[in-house]
């Protein structure tokens, strides 16, 4: 698996001060994506133990609330597979921190008997990520005032309680915001 890039300060792909790596890999090719060139699964650099340990000692603050997984699409096979040993660490060493993670698929997609995004590893990657912001950017549907996500079909889903629950239930961070910020 490659990587496009890390942003080890990053305030806008979740809540509070978060590491953020962007995976190379995509085939969704969403109409003005806003990182294009990460649609190529072989740009960037390979992913490999010592950008893992780079990205631990990011996260090794205090101030650092989480780690967000975009793209290009985490969500890919060949993603997912080069994720889960990293994830299944970091939630080793930092078990207070959130794992969020931006997918283009929908939770029903990445949950679905035959979807081509399902693998053997998909289970346990998404029992690892506390927040999944679902579907596709779709320009038509584009909002600067939505938080933490382009497009307004696009869901942020607490996957714990979606567990809890059975249903799919948003993400709620417990603050008063106006309808059009959540």
């Amino acid at each position: 698996m490659n990587y496009a890039t890390i942003k080890p300060c990053d305030i806008a792909n979740g809540p509070g001060v978060r590491v953020s790596l962007f995976v190379s890999g995509c085939t969704h090719h969403c109409e003005n994506c806003f990182n294009q060139e990460a649609w190529d699964f072989a740009y960037g650099d390979p992913f490999t133990p010592e950008v893992e340990e780079q990205i631990f000692s990011d996260c090794d603050h205090p101030y650092i609330a989480g780690l967000t997984l975009l793209g290009g699409e985490p969500m890919e096979p060949v993603n997912q597979r080069g994720l889960l040993p990293f994830l299944r660490a970091f939630k080793e060493r930092f078990p207070d921190k959130t794992i969020w993670c931006y997918s283009g698929y929908t939770l029903e997609q990445l949950t679905g008997e035959g979807s081509r995004c399902r693998c053997e590893t998909t289970d346990e990657m998404l029992s690892l990520i506390d927040v999944l912001v679902d579907g596709e950017f779709v320009q038509a549907l584009y909002d600067i005032s939505l938080r933490f996500r382009g497009s307004s079909n696009q869901r942020l889903i607490d996957l714990h309680k979606t567990r809890e629950t059975g249903e799919v239930v948003l993400w709620d961070d417990g603050k008063v915001y106006s309808s059009h910020e959540m």
